[in-house]
């Protein structure tokens, strides 16, 4: 039978928890967001990556009133730290059609910045949803994922 010795356990758990409390929900919303017209893009579990790295997204958008669509991707910082972009691609039978994937390139400044140094000039979304883009708080009502929907 193994003993520890509670010191010995909690360094043990103080090095292993911090790996896991990084990731959280992580939410975007274009174009106002959804409820007010727009879409929100709703990242499971995702943390921000290092500089210079990339990090999956894996949940869920919600659109128009009763839209859910599942989403995938990518989310990439760049090395300097400034521009956060995802690739997403999402599907939803019932409006795209079975097998299409609908893709979403979005462009976040980061650390506080108003303008993006891109091309792109401001943050957005050049895919489907097209247009302004931010992020926000992941609201009980955005995380709410309903068994039935469109």
């Amino acid at each position: 039978m193994f003993r520890f010795k509670r010191p010995l356990l909690l360094l043990v758990l103080g090095l292993i928890a911090p790996v896991y409390s990084f990731a959280a929900n992580y939410c975007i919303a274009v174009n106002s967001g959804f409820g007010n017209g727009g879409t929100t893009f709703i990242g499971t579990g995702f943390a921000v990556p290092a500089k210079g790295t990339c990090s999956p997204w894996a949940g869920f958008t919600k659109t128009a009133s009763t839209v859910i669509w599942t989403t995938t991707g990518t989310g990439c910082l760049s090395t300097d730290g400034k521009i956060l972009t995802f690739s997403l691609g999402s599907v939803d039978p019932s409006w795209f059609g079975v097998g299409q994937v609908q893709q979403d390139y979005i462009l976040l400044c980061q650390g506080g910045q108003s303008k993006c140094p891109a091309t792109f000039g401001s943050q957005r979304d050049i895919g489907v949803a097209g247009g302004s883009a931010e992020t926000v708080t992941c609201t009980t009502s955005l995380l709410n994922l309903p068994a039935l929907h469109d």
